[in-house]
């Protein structure tokens, strides 16, 4: 029970230090070391005793008892000093801390035969511990100074009443006051360990091969860091990580409240060209910039990364780790559940989606009455609303909160939601590429009484509760946003929320440890969150606010974080700006536009780029004519972005098969388009030291004067605002609303969700809507099919032409090559 209680007090965040009042002979070892030993004002637990023995007494606790001993003595070089009774941690304590005097030490216990012995010899005695039987004075040579340590003991019983003897009587009061300034010594350093600490990184060598190897051999070559050991260099405390094995740690929300005064750092948007459908490199610009700006500069960095879905993983596209030498370790750890947020997501969207059918079924086959009794049940003879339930009478102007006083017209409006099953916008969701789940019909058992609708399933991460969890700023946030998703309208065309359906607390719980970011660590040993991953042709591509607001906080005002936007900079970088950066206040500092010679030359006229098949020669031999017609891409990519005000740093990731010529004609296109700077980078190849001369382009860039504004006013109507990123950012001529999506856009208005920000679904292939049409397409009018609203997540999202929420799996996925060795439990073929 003891030992129970120190574990309670030892977490605690209001107990800073613990001193134990108990008999003798409870002062076990196990008891002593419960305590933690940052509280432990008694200086009894092995550690702090550890640290005084060997010299560190600055940093740990000593025992008040022998600090109150040596306070009162003086002059000890040379003499001898006994201990009697003094055994254990207290003995030990006073020993080292006696010898540190220049004192010969002596202990012994009281029935040793050779104590008269050694009282005789003493210049000093300390008494440890009581003795009932009286020592005979002569025992002791005149002039002996006597100090008694324990409360029990009375000298003038115990060793006579000679005046010739001085005396302490005891220490005990003095012991009190140390073990009280060692109170104010562990509360000292607990509000010195909650201000920000400079970091202490130690990074990690790296090798570069060339060849370079496989993704996945370079990772498993690489040692990396125990998660505690990097938390603890980058100043994170002992009781702000929740540790999922040796390399993953989920990072606690309090951190922002602790650092809360501390000055953000310098905040780095990545983003890119139009891509091919084999992706530009952004995620490994990412992470090569942030081993570039810690290894090799010292400077303070972060990486804040979307958590891959297991859909690409195993369809085409692979993970998004990075790759070479510039990736997130362990990769496979990375690309392969990591700590489970993407399944929470996808736990609480399909609860929901069956809280939904469930209730229109119910509502469909039961009275008023019937479901009054059943969502007010009495329990133990009494009947009760839930918290939420009330909640819900309050929205509707019921104000009871006796279930038995409700009218019959008041139960109606309680009981029933009315919703309009043809409105219902909540999907069900699967962390797969499953193209048959495009469309599906439910309902079709016989338990469900001819209820059958049509439905269908997204991908996981396209799920509302993935935009909530990569805005949301809070848990009591995330909580009120879930709460306002809305799942449908009722047949009366009023919206049907979470809320109403009494889900959101149950959603919430789902949720509470996903909206901690997870921290992992580079190849070179820099810090890395990967949280949230929503998909930017679908939803808005951004990682979470949560992770960059902590990160901006943990690397110091002249640090950087660095994080990325999917897609080219037309959808990811605008939704970046236009809702992530409205949902944050945050405010960027540059960002790194990453463009391939590949790429351009795909949008200067080159082949088709397909996944999985061989490059035409275009691609691997010069060709400075197919590059600057496609640097067009480029330079409007450019544009967008000083749409925002924002200075830009074009990286050109550079491959094997680029000629010196194709890498500068870029870089000079890139420098007379606007760019601050243009800058070939080779970390795929050569990790953090390829990319030294990007880290330091982004400094400089930095360091500029920064004009950041938004492309639209939210008070504009809704129409309006998908027309200025249509023309703006894409280049349309107009926009085009199909009748489905001017009603719902008309429905929206009504609604009073005309102010939100928009999230276009668009293909990720083309800055039009036509994924054929490359370089920089004009004279297009934008198709919009549909209009849905995304309101907990906070955004209107219109839907481009023929966007489909499942992408389906490829003739050859990547899943032919992945396999797992029996022996060693080693992922195989994963990149």
């Amino acid at each position: 029970q003891v030992v129970d209680e120190i574990l309670k007090l030892n977490e605690d965040p209001n107990v800073q230090g613990l001193a134990l009042d108990l008999p003798e002979s409870a002062y076990s070892s196990k008891v002593l070391n419960a305590v933690k030993p940052e509280k432990d004002v008694d200086g009894l637990s092995d550690v702090n005793l550890g640290c005084l023995i060997r010299g560190d007494a600055f940093g740990c606790l000593v025992s008040p008892t022998a600090c109150a001993v040596m306070e009162v003595l003086e002059n000890l070089d040379g003499k001898k000093v006994l201990m009697v009774g003094a055994s254990g941690a207290l003995g030990a304590s006073l020993q080292c801390l006696l010898h540190r005097r220049g004192a010969m030490t002596m202990s012994c216990h009281w029935k040793s035969p050779q104590l008269q012995n050694k009282l005789h010899q003493a210049d000093v005695v300390v008494v440890g511990s009581t003795k009932c039987e009286e020592i005979p004075v002569s025992w002791i040579k005149p002039g002996t100074i006597v100090i008694n340590c324990s409360p029990g003991f009375h000298s003038e019983k115990h060793l006579g009443q000679q005046n010739s003897h001085p005396i302490e009587n005891d220490v005990c009061s003095l012991a009190i006051a140390m073990r009280m300034q060692n109170m104010v010594k562990s509360l000292e350093r607990w509000i010195q360990s909650q201000q920000y600490r400079k970091w202490d990184l130690r990074c990690l060598k790296l090798q570069p091969l060339s060849p370079v190897p496989s993704d996945i051999e370079i990772s498993r070559a690489q040692s990396p860091k125990a998660v505690d050991v990097l938390a603890k260099e980058i100043g994170l405390l002992t009781d702000e990580i929740e540790i999922y094995g040796q390399t993953k740690a989920k990072v606690r929300l309090s951190l922002l409240e602790r650092l809360k005064d501390q000055p953000d750092g310098k905040y780095v948007l990545v983003a890119g060209i139009t891509p091919t459908p084999l992706g530009e490199g952004k995620s490994t610009v990412t992470i090569g910039l942030v081993q570039a700006l810690t290894a090799h500069l010292n400077i303070n960095s972060f990486a804040c990364l979307r958590q891959p879905s297991q859909g690409p993983t195993f369809g085409v596209k692979g993970g998004a780790a990075g790759g070479g030498y510039a990736q997130v370790i362990p990769m496979e750890e990375f690309n392969l559940h990591l700590t489970g947020d993407i399944h929470a997501i996808t736990a609480a969207n399909n609860l929901l989606a069956a809280a939904i059918d469930a209730r229109i079924l119910h509502e469909n086959t039961q009275s008023d009455k019937a479901l009054y009794n059943r969502l007010v049940p009495v329990v133990n003879g009494v009947r009760g609303f839930s918290a939420i339930q009330l909640a819900r009478l309050r929205r509707l102007r019921i104000n009871k909160t006796d279930p038995n006083t409700l009218t019959e017209e008041e139960i109606s409006k309680f009981v029933r939601l009315d919703i309009d099953p043809s409105t219902i916008t909540w999907q069900r969701v699967v962390d797969t590429n499953d193209r048959f789940l495009r469309k599906i019909t439910i309902g079709q058992a016989n338990t469900e009484k001819g209820f059958v609708r049509q439905a269908q399933f997204d991908i996981a991460v396209a799920s509302e509760i993935m935009a909530i969890l990569a805005l949301t700023s809070s848990l009591a946030d995330m909580k009120e946003r879930l709460g306002k998703m809305v799942v449908a309208n009722d047949k009366k065309g009023q919206p049907v929320t979470a809320e109403d359906l009494g889900v959101t607390g149950a959603l919430a719980v789902l949720m509470k440890d996903a909206i901690k970011p997870t921290l992992m660590q580079t190849l070179e040993g820099t810090p890395v969150f990967v949280h949230a991953g929503p998909f930017a042709n679908i939803a808005h591509g951004n990682s979470s606010v949560l992770a960059d607001k902590i990160a901006l906080k943990l690397v110091g005002e002249k640090g950087f974080v660095v994080t990325e936007a999917g897609f080219g900079a037309d959808i990811g970088m605008e939704k970046f700006f236009n809702i992530k950066c409205r949902a944050s206040g945050l405010v960027p500092s540059v960002v790194v536009l990453v463009a391939t010679v590949r790429a351009l030359k795909m949008h200067g006229g080159g082949p088709n780029v397909t996944a999985g098949a061989p490059l035409k020669k275009e691609y691997t031999e010069e060709n400075l004519q197919l590059v600057a017609d496609g640097c067009c891409n480029l330079q409007k990519q450019i544009q967008i972005a000083q749409l925002f005000g924002v200075p830009v740093v074009v990286a050109l990731n550079v491959f094997k098969t680029d000629s010196p010529a194709e890498v500068d004609l870029v870089c000079e296109i890139a420098k007379r388009s606007g760019a601050f700077d243009a800058v070939p980078c080779n970390h795929w190849s050569a990790g953090g030291r390829g990319a030294v001369k990007l880290a330091q382009a982004v400094e400089k860039a930095a360091s500029q004067k920064n004009s950041f504004k938004y492309l639209y006013n939210l008070e504009l109507p809704i129409v309006e605002k998908i027309r200025i990123i249509a023309q703006k950012v894409y280049g349309a001529q107009d926009i085009e609303l199909s009748p489905a999506a001017q009603s719902q856009v008309d429905r929206y208005s009504r609604q009073g969700f005309g102010n939100l920000p928009i999230c276009m679904a668009k293909t990720h292939l083309s800055l039009s809507h036509q994924p054929e049409r490359k370089g920089v397409p004009t004279g297009f009018i934008l198709p919009i099919s549909d209009v849905r609203a995304s309101i907990g997540a906070g955004f209107i999202y219109p839907l481009v032409g023929t966007m489909s929420t499942m992408p389906g799996l490829p003739t050859r996925p990547c899943f032919y090559d992945i396999d797992l060795d029996p022996a060693t439990e080693q992922v195989k073929g994963l990149f």
